[in-house]
């Protein structure tokens, strides 16, 4: 059956459409335009969503877990309870993001996230995983964050092959700090692969940036965290991130991890086209304070801040509240601040064919929200509920 949505306006996300409606079939989006303009099956259902807007799907590349759940643990009812979690916020696909742990553990993790990964998913309630997004272990002791330094690796091609096998070549992100030994062999590995190498949790020069990027790296994570500071006659890896042009990068847009003003300065210098929101969310989001873990480690929620240590342990931000904090703080339009949530973390992962935009052939993941910005709605993979 023809599944027919209308709304007051859509947004494609670079083009903005008023009087929207929008045509699924199988799954599959297969007309977009005015509503005037669609032939619309007899038998169709159609949804009214009034004064709402259509947008794609929130994408999620940077996710540890959420209603009292880490990735991590991945056990169905774990990232059942992550998933519908993240779908009440607009988010339609993510990638599982690990922990530096012992390797061991950290094997039967990915294994048990693989096999979780091939399960189709029938319900239209729960995002659906993408790919493991590898945070360690091959990361700099001097910036390594919550992430504890009794299990930081060197840049091991004999480890990164156990955790893509364990993972089944389900590995769509490796986080790396470019300056540590081997690391440039093991980026030109992992990018032949067809992963989506990212340079973070480092103490890099800009000398030692560029040569990540040079061997293949084309993304940072949360840019200014875990990073040598940026310095006007030491740049570091943050002075790369900001001036290269070819480099997209992720922000946690919290207002904690990052102040306003430089998330403000974050976007104008990485512009629209190279800027992509993340939460580093973690088990307690969408819980009550208390204490809660990140892999192995336990942290203590008050306030929204996530702390480990007295260092911040990831975040409580969701997708949906990324968007509109990211309007308020760099002042842009609803418009842009959602395809900083779609279509360039689809770009990343190098499937904006299917993903992170409303287009004729790509999957049906949408997310209805209110004038406000608010959620009302999301669809994922064609599915009403």
């Amino acid at each position: 059956m023809t599944l027919v949505l209308t709304a007051r306006q859509l947004l494609t996300p670079l083009e903005r459409i008023e009087d929207a409606g929008l045509l699924i079939e199988g799954g599959i989006i297969a007309a977009v335009g005015k509503r005037e303009d669609l032939t619309v099956p007899a038998n169709a259902r159609v949804i009214d969503f009034g004064d709402a807007i259509l947008a794609p799907g929130l994408i999620d590349i940077h996710i540890h877990g959420g209603a009292g759940h880490d990735v991590m643990d991945a056990s169905e009812e774990g990232l059942a309870a992550i998933e519908r979690l993240m779908a009440r916020h607009g988010v339609t696909s993510y990638c599982p993001t690990t922990v530096t742990a012992p390797i061991d553990p950290t094997l039967r993790a990915l294994e048990a996230l693989a096999r979780a990964m091939q399960i189709g998913r029938g319900e239209g309630d729960r995002a659906r995983p993408l790919g493991v997004h590898l945070e360690g272990p091959f990361l700099s002791h001097a910036r390594r964050g919550v992430h504890s330094s009794l299990y930081l690796q060197r840049a091991s091609q004999h480890i990164f092959d156990q955790m893509w096998e364990a993972a089944g070549g389900q590995v769509s992100i490796l986080t790396i700090a470019p300056e540590l030994e081997g690391a440039l062999e093991l980026i030109r590995d992992a990018t032949g692969r067809g992963i989506c190498v990212s340079i973070g949790h480092s103490n890099a020069s800009l000398e030692q940036a560029v040569a990540g990027v040079r061997a293949g790296a084309r993304h940072a994570t949360h840019a200014f965290n875990a990073m040598r500071r940026m310095d006007h006659r030491d740049p570091g890896l943050l002075g790369g991130i900001l001036t290269n042009d070819t480099l997209t990068a992720d922000i946690i847009a919290d207002g904690l991890h990052v102040l306003p003003e430089i998330v403000d300065l974050f976007l104008r210098a990485k512009g629209l086209d190279q800027a992509v929101l993340i939460t580093d969310g973690i088990s307690a989001t969408g819980m009550p304070h208390g204490t809660y873990h990140l892999g192995l480690y336990q942290v203590t929620v008050s306030g929204g801040r996530c702390e480990s240590h007295g260092k911040l342990a990831g975040s409580v931000l969701t997708m949906d509240q990324a968007v509109r904090n990211i309007m308020k703080f760099a002042s842009i339009s609803f418009q842009d601040a959602i395809r900083l949530a779609t279509l360039n973390p689809a770009r990343v992962l190098g499937i904006d064919n299917r993903k992170g935009r409303l287009r004729v052939g790509a999957d049906a993941d949408i997310a209805v929200f209110s004038a406000a910005g608010e959620v009302r709605q999301t669809i994922v993979g064609g599915i009403v509920n």
